[in-house]
């Protein structure tokens, strides 16, 4: 893999059926075995409370690194393709439970808007269960719009977001 034709992203995970934490486990290892990419750091993983209705299990989130060749596109479709083996049902419920979400957050510096992809992530700076993790793992990052992640979790409460367990243990 060439250096320079990398990108260096970062994937949102979050699951709240079948077992969270192996979910998670799960497509961590399945990042790691993309075609054209190499796994960067993992954060913990968090306890969240649900977006959406509150009447379904709390979230388990973390946040990865990964440098990867593929192009948005192609990296969208992997995220999807991991997702779908995992058992996720794409239903038309917005923020209802789930077995296993994966969002592109970031894609190097660059913003994209297009019909399937729109980065950054449009709800990353909303979001405690993006943030922290993310912050965790990329202390001095700043968005393709200048804010930087340490800010905007100055901004962001918690709202109960907690540390459980390594994504590795």
């Amino acid at each position: 893999m060439s250096a320079q034709n990398q990108q260096r992203c970062f994937i949102g995970l979050g699951a709240n059926l079948s077992e969270p934490v192996a979910q998670l486990k799960r497509a961590i290892a399945a990042l790691a075995g993309l075609p054209a990419s190499k796994l960067g750091q993992v954060s913990s993983l968090y306890a969240s409370k649900p977006m959406g209705p509150q009447d379904q299990p709390d979230y388990v989130n973390a946040v990865a690194e990964l440098h990867t060749e593929l192009t948005p596109l192609q990296l969208l479709d992997a995220l999807q393709q991991i997702e779908q083996q995992q058992g996720r049902v794409r239903k038309a419920e917005r923020w209802g439970p789930r077995t296993l979400d994966l969002d592109l957050l970031l894609y190097g510096n660059k913003q994209l808007h297009c019909e399937r992809l729109t980065v950054p992530h449009y709800g990353l700076a909303e979001r405690e269960f993006v943030l922290y993790p993310l912050q965790e793992i990329a202390t001095d990052l700043q968005l393709p719009d200048g804010r930087s992640i340490a800010q905007l979790c100055q901004q962001v409460p918690r709202r109960g977001l907690t540390a459980i367990a390594s994504a590795f243990s």
